[in-house]
């Protein structure tokens, strides 16, 4: 992971006023659970001005026209995620309104964290243990362990 590309997105998303929450492997380090990973991931409220929000934000730190194709339709749509590849590196950015049936904006419980300098949404131990709890991928039921350990969560 680029940690300062990481900070520098983290911090247009935030001086451009987009309403998101961390979530994934980037929410487990900012709670204190180290874990690589190679994108953030990103809830967005589903909402066509925020979503143009974040597209300036990413114009900010990145001079690429394929962000234009990041569209308020598809976010708003049946299948409401996107996946933006900036043109330098390996890092990528889920950007989701809604996981399936399970989650969407308006359900996540967050929390501002610090991340160096600057302060950023990201959702709550509780809410991220429950979006990993039970997935079919091994790493996130690890995780949701770990996050009930850590922070005394209670089975569902």
């Amino acid at each position: 992971m680029d940690f300062d590309l990481l900070k520098r997105v983290l911090v247009a998303i935030e001086s451009r006023g987009v309403k998101y929450a961390i979530f994934g492997a980037v929410a487990l380090n900012l709670l204190g659970l180290a874990r690589a990973t190679e994108d953030l991931d990103i809830f967005v409220a589903p909402e066509e001005p925020n979503i143009e929000r974040l597209k300036l934000a990413l114009r900010d730190v990145f001079d690429d026209p394929e962000i234009d194709g990041i569209a308020a339709r598809d976010l708003l749509g049946e299948y409401p995620a996107v996946q933006y590849n900036p043109p330098e590196g390996s890092f990528h950015i889920d950007i989701l309104t809604r996981l399936g049936e399970a989650f969407s904006f308006a359900d996540l419980e967050v929390e501002r964290v610090p991340y160096h300098d600057v302060t950023v949404t990201a959702v709550t131990a509780r809410t991220l243990y429950r979006m990993k709890k039970d997935t079919v991928r091994l790493k996130d039921r690890a995780d949701a362990e770990l996050l009930r350990e850590r922070f005394g969560l209670e089975p569902d």
